[in-house]
């Protein structure tokens, strides 16, 4: 931390706007101790409050429209890409998605105090798009709010973050290798987690080839899509004869399901992660013939399969 107070004597309130910047974008660069760095310094009357809020509302207002055009013009791909990236693809976007439908706008206001919520939220309003106007309104107030929070705790609590910084700089090149150690070793489990995941999901897939010659066949085969509401009404696409139900609502309602027909269930999601952990949550239940479809809607998509495609009417005007 003394180091960074350093920093930012020495290199201004530029500093401030490009890190918010970065990190809204998405790169692994942390502002929280640039922030309350700031904050201190601004309680010691080294920087100015106020021209360092501007700063952060600017750079994580500057962010968050590059991720609301590239919402607006590539659409679900976003979040796709988004989920590839992200070490818990099964939850990445999932988890967001129900306090975006809910909240619309509003999210906007505290989405940088939820994690994943923070990186997800300005695309999700270009893909349903949101009007411009109104997403900048919410996206700078709630920029704003969290820059209040942020740089105030370091306002209010300078003279203890000083204190820290003493403390952090006797204990020097040690406290920097226990930190970049806990950080390895957190990578490291969610890393083995997912490949743990992943060996699992290869055991169950159906591929779309064999989907598609159970239907042909005459079998009695339920298909289930599992996408978010949101995500449906961005694409609203299905295999033919499948219905629609959230991940959450198929696991309470599990009692309902065939015990003796196949039953699959598809995503958009990379791995179809979904999917698959649902099928996996499922078959402990007693559900033995349900398996995730291997390259889930795309994978049908371009094998060049027939869709059906639903009228969705009403959702996203409730966005706005």
């Amino acid at each position: 931390m003394h180091a960074t107070l350093d920093f930012l004597i020495h290199h201004g309130y530029w500093v401030l706007l490009g890190w918010v910047f970065l990190e809204q974008l998405g790169l692994p660069v942390p502002s929280l101790p640039v922030l309350l760095a700031a904050g201190a310094l601004a309680g010691n009357g080294r920087m100015s409050f106020w021209a360092s809020l501007l700063l952060v509302t600017l750079g994580a207002l500057s962010a968050d429209s590059a991720w609301f055009q590239l919402g607006r013009r590539k659409g679900i791909r976003v979040l796709q890409f988004l989920c590839k990236i992200s070490l818990e693809p099964d939850s990445c976007v999932r988890r967001t998605e129900g306090i975006f439908a809910k909240q619309g706008a509003r999210s906007l206001l505290l989405a940088k105090f939820i994690p994943g919520l923070g990186t997800v939220a300005p695309p999700l309003a270009g893909i349903f798009h949101m009007r411009a106007r109104r997403f900048l309104l919410y996206d700078a107030a709630g920029s704003a709010i969290w820059g209040i929070v942020l740089l105030g705790t370091g306002y209010i609590f300078s003279s203890q973050i000083e204190k820290i910084a003493e403390q952090a700089e006797r204990l020097g090149k040690w406290l920097g290798v226990v930190v970049v150690g806990i950080l390895v070793a957190y990578i490291a489990y969610k890393y083995i987690a997912r490949q743990r995941f992943l060996r699992e999901l290869r055991i169950a897939r159906i591929s779309v080839q064999e989907l598609k010659a159970l239907i042909d066949g005459g079998e009695e085969v339920v298909v289930v899509d599992l996408r978010h509401a949101l995500d449906f009404e961005a694409d609203p696409e299905k295999i033919p004869g499948a219905f629609r139900m959230d991940s959450e609502e198929l696991e309470s309602k599990s009692d309902q399901l065939p015990r003796d027909h196949d039953v699959v269930l598809y995503c958009t999601c990379p791995n179809e992660a979904t999917s698959a952990k649902t099928a996996l949550l499922l078959r402990k239940q007693g559900i033995r013939k349900i398996r995730p479809l291997q390259g889930g809607l795309d994978a049908w998509r371009q094998s060049g399969y027939p869709v059906e495609r639903v009228a969705v009417a009403g959702g996203q005007d409730a966005i706005r």
